[in-house]
């Protein structure tokens, strides 16, 4: 469903102890809403609860939740995470995604 690259993996568990999460139990939640440049934005965010109708899927030691309503959105994307020039942070690379924002944050289908 949803894959955690190797980078992604290890700054996922760094940032999650470092906000007092377990990487082994808690989970980082990913989705989409409306809003950004492209018309839909993605949101991340690490949680330890699971919600009605939530989807769970673990990659690479990883545990990801997707709500029901994102899982068609994010169907074959690797969540990556990038520290270069152009900012850092986790980036999704979204083979659904038609056009994408300059920054990455926001797309369209």
């Amino acid at each position: 469903m949803i894959k955690v690259s190797d980078y992604a993996k290890q700054k996922a568990m760094e940032l999650m102890t470092e906000d007092g999460f377990d990487p082994t139990q808690d989970y980082i939640r990913v989705g989409v809403k409306s809003g950004g440049c492209s018309g839909l934005e993605y949101v991340l965010k690490f949680d330890n609860e699971k919600l009605e109708g939530d989807q769970i899927f673990e990659d690479n030691g990883i545990k990801v939740i997707i709500e029901k309503k994102s899982i068609l959105y994010l169907a074959g994307t690797i969540l990556e995470y990038s520290g270069g020039l152009n900012g850092k942070g986790f980036v999704f690379n979204n083979p659904n995604a038609s056009r994408t924002c300059g920054c990455g944050e926001s797309f369209s289908l």
